[in-house]
């Protein structure tokens, strides 16, 4: 039963953001931090419970029970790895997901491996075909050998974000400060990246300014831009060409001025239309692009692809203006009537789904 104090923040909700989803009515979300919509299919990396939920169909109502849940033993436990070791089963802070509605691929981030299955799971607790960043599934530490260890073309170390355009993949590979590349989606355990974005070598730990200082997330648009949201630098690096970021730095930079800068907000005490505060992930649509200004609860629109650095955004949603920053007089009491660090976005055709992760729900708007 919702309450008539929840009633109203629903209908505010909707008018100025989007339509509420929180789950199954008595197991909900915690803090999702991955969301994906594909063929009408909900997918939802319901991290701090340490699972990823599936609707079939995109859920319609307030709640609704989950189709499949991966992740767990029982659909309404939370523990880390099932409350076992590492296997095929289960997950640990699950985080970026991608699929075509045939594949799911999950970031396992406190894994330090990214899961593979190759055929939609269709049953609760369905083990991964294919673990990538690990040499088998029982496997769990970071760069294989641990804390550490030496990065190389087969590891992984806090991974947060995958993205495939149904041929290649990339991997964030954020502790490792860099974004593997493999030419096809693995159907090995083990495979090894074929190239890497932000390092010389697979084996490189140093780091630039130009290259991403803590990678959260990928994306490449149809037309072959590439984004890499650079969280800890609170801006997002572009390539107007995928291939070029091999051999290149990025052609331009959203949220900063240039490379050497990384100002929260660019030190101003509140937000601005080209400034970024935590970011955490990039979506294009169309000729354009959005960015979850995570730390800002907001979504920032461009309606094309920046020519330049520091270029402003064009609109938002979260927000009545650009200056308007996470902590305001409407959130004093609540923030049921906003996004409240949103972490993630995925679009299809005009629906657009938004992990609101402060809030432990996700937002579908139509675009």
């Amino acid at each position: 039963m919702i309450q008539a104090e929840d009633k109203d923040a629903v209908a505010w909700l909707e008018n100025a953001v989007g339509r509420p989803f929180k789950g199954a009515l008595n197991n909900p979300f915690l803090a999702p931090r991955g969301v994906w919509l594909v063929q009408n299919k909900l997918m939802v990396s319901d991290t701090g419970q340490n699972r990823v939920f599936i609707w079939n169909k995109l859920p319609q109502s307030l709640h609704q029970e989950p189709d499949v849940v991966l992740g767990q033993g029982l659909t309404t436990d939370t523990e880390r790895n099932a409350g076992g070791q590492a296997s095929a089963c289960s997950l640990m802070y699950p985080s970026g997901i991608w699929s075509d509605g045939q594949r799911l691929v999950v970031a396992d981030a406190w894994n330090h491996r990214v899961l593979v299955w190759h055929s939609f799971p269709t049953q609760n607790g369905q083990p991964a075909d294919v673990v990538i960043g690990q040499p088998d599934f029982a496997s769990n530490l970071p760069n294989v050998k641990g804390v550490g260890a030496r990065p190389s073309a087969q590891s992984l170390n806090w991974c947060y974000g995958v993205f495939s355009d149904g041929t290649h993949l990339w991997i964030a590979d954020t502790g490792n400060r860099r974004v593997l590349y493999f030419d096809i989606i693995p159907t090995e355990n083990f495979a090894k990246a074929d190239a890497v974005i932000g390092k010389p070598t697979f084996e490189e730990r140093d780091y630039e300014n130009e290259d991403a200082i803590w990678p959260y997330s990928v994306n490449v648009s149809e037309r072959g831009a590439l984004a890499i949201t650079d969280t800890q630098y609170y801006r997002v690096l572009l390539w107007h060409r995928a291939e070029d970021a091999f051999y290149k730095k990025a052609d331009l930079i959203i949220g900063q001025p240039d490379f050497e800068a990384n100002g929260q907000n660019q030190f101003g005490l509140f937000p601005k239309a080209n400034t970024l505060n935590w970011c955490y992930d990039t979506c294009f649509q169309k000729e354009g692009l959005w960015v979850a200004d995570t730390g800002n609860s907001r979504l920032l629109w461009w309606n094309t692809i920046p020519a330049e650095n520091n270029t402003p955004a064009d609109d938002l949603i979260g927000h009545a203006d650009f200056t308007t920053g996470s902590e305001n007089k409407e959130t004093i009491r609540t923030t049921e009537k906003t996004l409240y660090w949103p972490f993630a976005v995925s679009i299809e055709k005009q629906t657009m789904v938004i992990a609101d992760t402060g809030n432990h729900r996700i937002v579908i708007h139509q675009l």
